[in-house]
Order: C-alpha cells, then sequence, then structure tokens
C-alpha cells in the first residue's frame, strides 16, 4: 500500500536558515556560499535532518505523530536550493510485534529528476481501524 505523496516546493535558501534558526544547527556548509565553495560544493545545503523531517511528513500526514514508534533514515545525497522533493512511503510488512495495526514502512525523499536523496523505514501503529 502507498501512502499520499507529500509534494515539497523547490528548497529555498529561506528554508535553510529558519531550519539553522529552528535547529541551532548553524554550519555554514548549509548557510554560506562562500564557505561551502571554499569546502568543494558548488552551493550551500540541505540539513540532512531537515531531509528527514521532509520525509516523515508522509508518515504525519497518514496517521498522528505519537504513532510513530520507530524512525530510521540514511542520507543518500546531497540537496541543493532550487530542488522540488517528493517524499513517498510504502507499507510493507502489517501485524509487526503481533499487532494487526502495526507496520513497517519504506520512506524515500527523491528530487524531480528521481534522485533518491534519503531511504529510511519507520514502524507505526496505522490509522484507528485500519486492517492489511
Amino acid at each position: 500500500m502507498n501512502l499520499t505523496p507529500v509534494v515539497l516546493p523547490p528548497l529555498s535558501r529561506v528554508s535553510l536558515a529558519l531550519y539553522a534558526g529552528g535547529s541551532s544547527d548553524h554550519v555554514p556548509l548549509h548557510l554560506d556560499v562562500d564557505f561551502a565553495r571554499a569546502a568543494g560544493y558548488p552551493d550551500v545545503f540541505m540539513h540532512g535532518m531537515l531531509g528527514c523531517a521532509y520525509a516523515t511528513r508522509v508518515l504525519t500526514e497518514w496517521v498522528a505523530p505519537e504513532r510513530v514508534r520507530h524512525l530510521s533514515a540514511r542520507f543518500v545525497a546531497i540537496t541543493y536550493p532550487g530542488e522540488a522533493l517528493t517524499a513517498t512511503g510504502t507499507v510493507v510488512e502489517w501485524g509487526i510485534d503481533g499487532l494487526a495495526t502495526r507496520c513497517r514502512i519504506e520512506l524515500e525523499l527523491r528530487n524531480a529528476a528521481g534522485e533518491r536523496k534519503l531511504t529510511g523505514h519507520a514502524i507505526v501503529d496505522g490509522p484507528e481501524g485500519s486492517l492489511p
């Protein structure tokens, strides 16, 4: 079963600055283009945990946040400003831990070109009344 994808607007420098302020992650690679270029990157790039937050939205638009029991993510590729992203989730297993509504969901975050940026999985208690 595929969850409803979350289509995000192109990544902006404003989003990077707001995330940096909210998370206290002020690493200059994410904010200072001159610093990023001096380090060998063409531009600033998205915080890994911001990508994780974006990918997690596919879960929390399906179930309430308190129903998420486990979440893991792997950062696969760098995301630069201007890239539009889509988060997807696929239920791959039901009945985990003997609970009919607990399920495992595979997560992905891809850009418009189809390049994978993040992969992961989650264990969630499915919506009330959900069955495989």
